[in-house]
C-alpha cells in the first residue's frame, strides 16, 4: 500500500519544551481524529552538528534550543489533503495565534513525501 508522509524539522527553545509538548499532544490527537495513520514528534538525541549539513544546521539551531524531527503518515497524498482540510477547519488551528507558537515557525522545514520504500 503506498503511503504519504509530511515531515518537519523544528527548532524549539529549551524554555518552551513543556509548551511545545502540550501543543504537539493536542495536534497529534487532532491528526489521528481526522484520519492520519501515525503522528510522531521526535526530540534529537544523537544528532551532531555537521561540517556542511545536519539537522541543527538546517534550522540554524541556537545553543538555547533543541531540534525536533516530526512526521505524520497518511494512506496517500489525496488522503493527506482530505485530512488537512479537516485539520485547518478545526478550532484548534483557526483559533491558534502564530505569534504564540512555542517554536520559531520561520525556521521550520517541512514538506510532503511519497513513500519510496516501505515495510
Amino acid at each position: 500500500m503506498p503511503k504519504y508522509v509530511d515531515g518537519f524539522i523544528v527548532p524549539v527553545p529549551k524554555s518552551k519544551l513543556a509548551a511545545y509538548k502540550k501543543m504537539a499532544q493536542e495536534a497529534g490527537k487532532l491528526w489521528m481524529k481526522y484520519g492520519a495513520l501515525e503522528y510522531m514528534e521526535c526530540l534529537a538525541d544523537d544528532v551532531k552538528k555537521g561540517k556542511w549539513t545536519s539537522f541543527p544546521r538546517s534550522v540554524k539551531l541556537k545553543p538555547t534550543e533543541k531540534v525536533f524531527f516530526s512526521y505524520v503518515v497518511y494512506k496517500s497524498r489525496a488522503h493527506r489533503d482530505q485530512v488537512m482540510k479537516k485539520i485547518m477547519k478545526d478550532p484548534f488551528f483557526s483559533d491558534y495565534d502564530p505569534k504564540n507558537m512555542p517554536f520559531d515557525g520561520k525556521r521550520m522545514i517541512y514538506g510532503g513525501f511519497k513513500a519510496f520504500v516501505a515495510f
